[in-house]
């Protein structure tokens, strides 16, 4: 068996140590070698090995014992004939409410008000809305206290105190963790938190405290606006439980429906524009019309290749700050028809007599990489 480290070292404080730096120092380590945060082999032998320092330098006369006699102090164990068995300590006191909060899901004392849920509802909107911007609205069921019972779910709105909590709505619960015993505050569970309970539920709630009301809600769509934006109204979410508090928040997600051409990328806009082989290769000016409201023209270059992309500025979709706007960038595709007419098909293979073949084209290109290479 290996011999005890001074506790002293343990704690990595010197001996002239006050209460402040003992307990930041336990504070420290404790959080650092904790088997549940810490999975090391040897964190749990490294934590009770603070344990024991902190108990033995925290308590003054077992301090002043250890300093005159070190582990041999008369009578064995610092801790007497038991040995250690861990001590009586609060740890929120010395580790701070959250750390058992983060480990074993506890919470600390909820706040004096409480507050309902958010709700979120999806709501698709056309592209032109975003390039105008604008007003629209929606027409939903929302959750509404129920007018009967005021929110509190009883039959007239009766209630009476909780014998639980004594209409605190809260619970102290000790718990045995290790050689540690921890005092926990939490929601009661006869009340579910409310302080008041009551013995016949309200009908037209079915206890519930709240009801399903139809609203209109009246909202701005922001200018050049995301898909996924979400917007907040407050107040309109879920009741508070049991009437007692602030409601939740609504957020509005926008949806934007896809577009017959468009496609968005950013601020820019991209479509494809198919056209005939006499289009790329004479070039034309093709006019559409924008969602902007205004004509879209396109022109189109002689020699234009299939895949080239000509881009019209500021025709895109607006910053959301308002300050210029994205492109429209079209890509050029050359339109195959199934089937030609005999006059069609006459006209093309005189074009294509007329035109180097595409063997030609081929022979060309391997002459002038054979000249490269040579």
């Amino acid at each position: 068996m290996s011999e005890k480290r001074d506790y002293y070292e343990v704690l990595g404080v010197t001996k002239d140590a006050d209460d402040k730096d003992l307990k930041k120092a336990f504070r420290s380590l404790a959080r650092k070698y904790h088997p549940d945060k810490n999975d090391a082999p040897d964190a749990d032998e490294k934590f009770k090995e603070i344990q024991e320092a902190y108990a033995v330098l925290s308590d003054s006369e077992k301090r002043r014992n250890y300093d005159r006699f070190g582990h041999n102090s008369p009578g064995g164990s610092p801790f007497g004939p038991g040995g250690f068995q861990g001590f009586n300590i609060n740890l929120d006191d010395i580790l701070g409410g959250d750390f058992f909060s983060n480990i074993f899901g506890g919470g600390r004392r909820r706040s004096a008000q409480s507050q309902g849920n958010d709700i979120l509802v999806r709501h698709e909107i056309s592209l032109e809305s975003v390039l105008e911007g604008g007003k629209d609205e929606i027409e939903i069921d929302l959750p509404t206290i129920c007018s009967d019972c005021e929110g509190t779910g009883a039959k007239g709105g009766v209630t009476s105190q909780c014998s639980e909590c004594n209409g605190s709505g809260q619970v102290r619960i000790r718990q045995q963790i290790g050689p540690f015993v921890q005092d926990s505050v939490r929601s009661c569970p006869n009340c579910n938190g409310s302080g008041r309970t009551f013995k016949d539920r309200c009908k037209p709630c079915s206890g519930g405290g709240t009801q399903s009301e139809s609203q209109v809600l009246r909202f701005n769509i922001p200018l050049g606006a995301q898909d996924g934006t979400r917007l907040r109204m407050r107040g309109k979410g879920q009741p508070a439980p049991f009437g007692r508090g602030i409601p939740g928040d609504l957020f509005i997600e926008l949806i934007i429906e896809e577009h017959p051409w468009f496609e968005r990328n950013g601020m820019d806009l991209i479509m494809s524009l198919p056209l005939g082989f006499s289009d790329l290769a004479l070039g034309t000016t093709v006019k559409l019309s924008h969602i902007d409201g205004k004509d879209l023209l396109i022109k189109v270059p002689a020699g234009t290749n299939s895949g080239d992309t000509i881009t019209i500025n500021s025709r895109g979709v607006p910053s959301s700050r308002g300050i210029g706007r994205g492109d429209v960038v079209v890509l050029c595709k050359l339109h195959m028809p199934k089937k030609f007419g005999k006059a069609t098909k006459k006209s093309l293979e005189q074009l294509r007599d007329n035109l180097s073949g595409t063997k030609d084209v081929v022979d060309r290109i391997m002459d002038d990489a054979s000249e490269r290479r040579g």
